[in-house]
């Protein structure tokens, strides 16, 4: 087998030498002759500081490749920080995308190792991955240890949304929360909690991009370190086999992937992720599979925020592989992994260690909590909730609209005292899509107003075209689709019309005759809400990305183009 490196390093000529020349710096000649040349696309940066110890991680992958014969190379790739970043890490994730796989295509590697943690940076990568199609394996960066706050684990995020609601209820001081700010990031890793990172490394891994067992291991627990240099190992392995995601990736793993998601009461913003690499690797994924294969596969884990425990626990208990054997039926048995093996082979020996933190079929946390997927007047593309995190009583509602046009009008009118609200009213943020904000960000699990917090409500059914974070909890109908800035009727909702929610009927329409709908346009302050970039990845993104029931991929980046490069630089 002739490695692709082998177009840059083999021959005598000017470009063979100059290619050669410039990688020597200390690296023995025969590094260039028939050694798999692996790259290590590495997320880390002090900004993304769920990725921080990533360097780490890379030492003991490039062990493990040099181990195997390969020559390990680090490659820095475009690092997002969801916690970090303005407007949102989700505008960014499909430049990641491009940038890693230009960067792999351009470049004289045979295979790619993927070292990613934080929400955004595994989809990134994996997208990448994908378009190039080169052997590639995934090493998340795992979850953080559990930090404690007056004795109690403070789950990252969840606890964000739930502390701060109290502080505005007033059952909590101010003093008291920013004490809990120290104690809620107790090491490195991503949250802790079922948020988006957690989630999308399980799911890489069911989807069989991960080394099977490995996604979920604490990032400073030692045996990721043995888990990093082992998958070193396999990606010379993948090489020599010719193991690319296009030989091993099909309907059947996302099929996987599914499932996994809904049995770990994984975050809606995986669907918008699966769906967008399902479009680079043309295969036919639609939010109709999410209810199909999902919505009625049973929550087994019991993990904030729809549950009380947190990674460390999950781990613990016997991680992804414990709650795959409890579904093992509903899975594809044929869909293969990384290491050429069906990810069904893996669960013979997976057992449970904790039946409080994974439920059993018999028992689980939710009988059917996977994502639903609704659909009527007000979505006629489609709209996701995730009933595991939503109140019983909520799931069918009837109730009239509050609306805001923009987050700068939400946070500036959420807790007017003269705000018409009550307790059954829906909440309705629009221009949050992925053009109208650009990017949709993650503000769907709108803060409730502070006069009804005062009075004991915790809960509402709220409507947006924008993303929630993974942590979050609530009764959220979100990734409204079309969005309100791509012509979507939520653009069409006036305060005081009633919307109806149904999750069982999978319906949520607004109690407007069609006629006079299609008699309103849109408010100028809706309008005015928009996002009009002027220049930079911004205007390109919001000319060409796509709705949230594809994946919010931009139009040109959907497919891919494989590794073949066929003009030299010189």
């Amino acid at each position: 087998m002739r490695l692709r490196s082998a177009q840059w390093y083999e021959g005598q000529d000017r470009n063979a030498y100059i290619h050669r020349a410039w990688m020597r710096r200390g690296v023995p000649g025969d590094a260039f002759t028939g050694r798999p040349q692996i790259a290590i696309a590495n997320t880390a940066s002090d900004l993304s500081p769920c990725n921080a110890h990533l360097n780490e991680v890379a030492a003991s992958v490039r062990n493990g490749v040099y181990e195997a014969g390969g020559i390990p190379l680090d490659l820095p790739v475009v690092s997002l920080g969801e916690t970090q970043m303005r407007p949102t890490a989700m505008l960014w994730r499909n430049m990641a995308a491009m940038a890693t796989e230009e960067m792999l295509r351009a470049n004289p590697v045979d295979g790619v190792v993927l070292l990613g943690g934080c929400d955004k940076t595994i989809p990134s990568l994996l997208m990448a991955a994908a378009s190039v199609d080169l052997p590639a394996v995934v090493v998340p960066g795992g979850p953080m240890l559990t930090g404690t706050f007056r004795g109690a684990p403070l789950g990252c995020g969840t606890d964000v949304w739930r502390l701060s609601e109290e502080v505005r209820a007033g059952t909590l001081s101010q003093e008291q929360f920013t004490r809990s700010e120290s104690s809620m990031i107790r090491s490195r890793g991503h949250c802790n909690t079922m948020g988006t990172a957690s989630t999308m490394a399980l799911v890489a891994e069911a989807l069989g991009t991960v080394v099977p067992g490995v996604a979920g291991t604490p990032a400073p627990d030692s045996r990721l370190l043995e888990a990093a240099h082992g998958t070193g190992r396999l990606a010379v392995e993948m090489v020599s086999a010719d193991r690319r995601p296009g030989t091993f990736l099909t309907k059947a793993s996302f099929h996987n992937a599914i499932v996994a998601l809904a049995a770990v009461g994984g975050s809606t913003n995986a669907v918008v992720h699966l769906l967008a690499l399902a479009g680079r690797l043309g295969i036919d994924l639609s939010l109709d599979d999410f209810d199909r294969i999902g919505s009625r596969v049973p929550v087994l884990v019991d993990l904030q925020p729809a549950g009380r425990f947190l990674m460390e626990d999950f781990h613990r208990a016997g991680g992804l592989l414990a709650v795959l054997r409890e579904v093992r039926d509903l899975l594809d048995p044929d869909a293969l992994t990384v290491t050429g093996k069906p990810l069904a082979g893996y669960l013979d020996d997976a057992p449970i260690w904790d039946g409080e933190v994974i439920r059993t079929r018999v028992n689980p946390l939710v009988a059917e909590g996977g994502i639903a997927v609704l659909r009527g007047n007000l979505a006629p593309d489609g709209a996701l909730v995730k009933p595991a995190a939503a109140s019983p009583h909520l799931l069918r509602h009837r109730g009239r609209a509050v609306v805001f046009d923009s987050i700068e009008d939400f946070h500036a009118r959420i807790d007017a005292p003269d705000l018409d609200v009550d307790a059954d009213s829906v909440l309705v943020l629009r221009g949050c899509g992925p053009k109208g904000y650009p990017g949709m960000p993650e503000v769907s699990n709108m803060p409730l107003p502070k006069k009804l917090l005062e009075q004991g409500v915790r809960d509402m059914v709220r409507v947006c075209d924008g993303r929630m974070s993974g942590t979050a909890y609530g009764t959220v109908v979100l990734h409204v689709a079309p969005e309100a800035a791509a012509g979507g009727p939520l653009a069409l909702v006036r305060t005081g019309d009633f919307i109806d929610l149904d999750v069982e009927a999978r319906r949520i329409d607004l109690d407007v005759p069609a006629d006079e709908l299609a008699d309103r346009t849109p408010d100028e302050a809706t309008v005015t809400g928009f996002a009009n970039p002027r220049r930079g990845w911004e205007r390109l993104y919001v000319d060409h990305v796509r709705q949230a029931d594809t994946g919010a991929d931009l139009d040109f980046l959907v497919g891919s183009s494989g590794s073949q490069v066929s003009r030299e630089s010189h």
